[in-house]
């Protein structure tokens, strides 16, 4: 059973916390534009039809659809501020570029919506922090990205949004990256570490 209203006002409510939370971070402008693609058909209605509204439709499509998802698929390569989207194949390699810091910054900004939108009850300052740390060696992120978002996820959860603003982040963007190349080169798409198990 499909739940349109439903999940217009959830992605509606994650989407305009998304653009509070950036206001703090100081690229407020940046991201009025923020998951507009998933007001389109595609993603919308197929995103209506697994709405669980405790968690992402995404993950329902996958456990339904043989662990493939359309709209993950449309969503993350038309959206800068998935790590996906700075991902690329080449010569057996996944390549992993570094992610521009506004739109690591509007990854924090994100992460931190979508932990309270789906579960504001049980929402704490450290929520969004321990589903990366439980997340992150999961993903084909660049390392340098990686250590600024987790920096600045341990920064909220300590002082909340007082630190992160726009002079401070891009300090500590610039510090961390200058230690990375741009690119990253994953030469094997098997993590060597225990990965959860598939439902």
């Amino acid at each position: 059973m499909s739940h349109p209203f439903k999940h217009f006002i959830l992605i509606t409510k994650h989407r305009h916390r998304v653009i509070k939370n950036a206001s703090h971070m100081g690229i407020f402008f940046h991201t009025l534009k923020h998951d507009l693609t998933k007001f389109g058909w595609l993603e919308f209605h197929t995103s209506s039809k697994y709405y669980k509204g405790s968690y992402s439709p995404v993950y329902e499509e996958r456990l339904n659809n043989n662990y493939y998802s359309r709209v993950c698929q449309h969503h993350t390569k038309r959206n800068p501020h998935h790590w996906e989207y700075w991902t690329d194949f080449f010569g057996g390699r996944v390549l992993a570029r570094k992610m521009p810091w506004k739109y690591a910054c509007e990854y924090v900004c994100d992460m931190l919506s979508a932990s309270y939108t789906y579960n504001p009850e049980n929402f704490k300052p450290d929520t969004t922090l321990k589903y990366f740390e439980n997340k992150k060696d999961h993903y084909f992120m660049n390392d340098g990205t990686k250590e600024f978002i987790l920096w600045a996820l341990k920064e909220y959860s300590l002082n909340g949004w007082k630190n992160l603003n726009k002079k401070n982040t891009k300090v500590k963007y610039k510090e961390i990256n200058d230690k990375y190349p741009d690119s990253q080169f994953y030469e094997s798409t098997i993590k060597m570490i225990d990965l959860p198990k598939l439902k």
